[in-house]
């Protein structure tokens, strides 16, 4: 295992320089041997032919006919595609996700994986559909288009379509502003139901909140956009605020909520607020800051924090960020909630370039491994930013990512049994940062020791500039 680890690390950091070197960072694929995840696993005897590939079209798709649809697309491309359940809902529908990558059945070390959660509302389903067109966009371009090759080389998506079937069945085309459908068949809002932060939350957890807590628990994501409907706006944590902590009556709480509009800043705002414009600058609509209705909030540049727009307790997106450092931020992508299937192809084209900008902003800032003297990987070891007051933990290989803004920043690292340690680093804009950080005994008491691998590639402009760009926009200008 510790062989198999050091050569698979070795192998990550060579490949790496190499490309960024030679500025292919697009063909950067490491063949090293990677340890199996256990968490992701499918019943490939269940699924369909591979004969032809499915066809997908703009209509809304029933939990079966989802079903179908994603079990004949993993079998079409087995090398890019897995499927698997993290749980059942209440009336024990399946919870989807597929994974688009190059490596689909394994985690990839040194990469990231990364996800999108849509209909989490039942009532709210574009992004529902959405989610299944960027499935078959991802596995039908991944060997002709040179960026999604590149991304999916490089990054694990998981994708769930429905985390909502139930409250999905009950709902009506249409139907743009009411709450039929919203709820699970419990009656309880998901989106509600996580644990809070600032408030003990008293309701009870439900099975789908469930599966997603232990899910995410079990795979480290770093960057996550939950899809929702009703608004076009991107709205990043915090969504609740110190002030609920004491707002003791319901009545009070919603008088509250309504009203407030106070923002509640995150010790990660920068990068926040950096996501949520990756989001809406490369949508067609959403940075134009343009409210659906007349008297509805208007965004500036299509971004809002959360608390500012409206606060509330157990909401995903705080969840993901301050219980497993998982940078999530809310997607509203449409001003109808259910809008007819013929304006499904047009949301697809309004948010297509966004769904895959946003995704590879996993790969900004700085990420490494931390590593004891003997270069074994050091489990669960916390990383702290100095002066950001989150603190996320290395996987069972070591490894670590932090998405930030250009700047120079000082890392603390600590692991029970080892001496702590800080390291100074800085992140440029066209690539990240590799940090490589050996921690040591606390019984030798030895001097601390920590390698930056700074690297330089070939600085590509682009809209968003984001690093490891390879060539053109994804969407040229025409």
């Amino acid at each position: 295992m510790n062989l198999q680890f050091k050569w698979t690390l070795w192998t990550a950091n060579v490949f790496l320089l190499m490309n960024i070197l030679t500025g292919a960072f697009g063909q950067y694929a490491p063949s090293a041997a990677y340890a199996t995840e256990d968490d992701v696993s499918t019943n490939l005897s269940e699924v369909e032919s591979r004969e032809s590939g499915p066809e997908l079209e703009f209509k809304y798709h029933d939990h079966e006919e989802m079903t179908r649809y994603l079990r004949a697309i993993s079998a079409r491309y087995p090398a890019l595609t897995a499927l698997y359940s993290i749980g059942k809902s209440v009336q024990g529908r399946d919870l989807w996700v597929m994974v688009v990558s190059a490596s689909p059945y394994e985690h990839m070390i040194g990469k990231p994986d990364v996800k999108y959660v849509a209909n989490i509302h039942g009532n709210e389903a574009v992004g529902r559909e959405l989610l299944l067109h960027l499935i078959q966009y991802l596995a039908t371009a991944y060997e002709t288009d040179t960026y999604i090759k590149w991304l999916l080389d490089n990054t694990r998506i998981h994708l769930m379509p429905s985390m909502n079937p139930d409250g999905f069945l009950i709902s009506r085309e249409g139907q743009c502003d009411t709450i039929h459908g919203r709820h699970n068949a419990r009656r309880y809002d998901l989106n509600r139901n996580f644990p809070d932060f600032f408030k003990t939350n008293t309701k009870q957890p439900q099975p789908e909140t469930e599966a997603v807590k232990e899910w995410i628990s079990k795979i480290q994501f770093v960057v996550s956009g939950s899809l929702h409907g009703g608004a076009l706006v991107a709205s990043y944590p915090f969504d609740n605020t110190p002030s609920a902590r004491i707002c003791r009556s319901s009545v009070l709480c919603s008088v509250f909520q309504n009203y407030a509009h106070t923002p509640s800043i995150a010790p990660d705002d920068d990068v926040f607020r950096h996501l949520a414009l990756v989001y809406s600058n490369n949508h067609a609509k959403m940075s134009r800051g343009v409210s659906c209705t007349s008297g509805s909030s208007r965004f500036e540049k299509g971004i809002t924090n959360g608390a500012a727009w409206y606060p509330l307790t157990g909401g995903m997106q705080d969840y993901n960020y301050l219980w497993h450092g998982c940078m999530e931020i809310t997607l509203e992508i449409s001003c109808c909630k259910y809008p007819p299937a013929h304006e499904l192809n047009k949301y697809w084209q309004d948010n297509k370039q966004s769904l895959i900008k946003f995704l590879a902003e996993a790969h900004r800032g700085a990420h490494g491994f931390v590593m004891d003297e003997n270069g074994n990987p050091v489990d669960r070891a916390s990383i702290r930013v100095k002066g950001r007051d989150v603190t996320y933990h290395t996987t069972k290989y070591g490894e670590f990512w932090r998405i930030l803004l250009p700047g120079t920043y000082k890392l603390e690292v600590a692991a029970e049994g080892f001496l702590p340690q800080e390291v100074e680093f800085f992140v440029i804009e066209s690539h990240p940062t590799l940090l490589n950080v050996t921690l040591h005994s606390a019984k030798g008491h030895a001097p601390s020791r920590a390698t930056t691998t700074k690297t330089k590639s070939k600085r590509i402009t682009t809209t968003t500039a984001l690093p490891l760009e390879i060539g053109k926009m994804l969407f040229p200008e025409e």
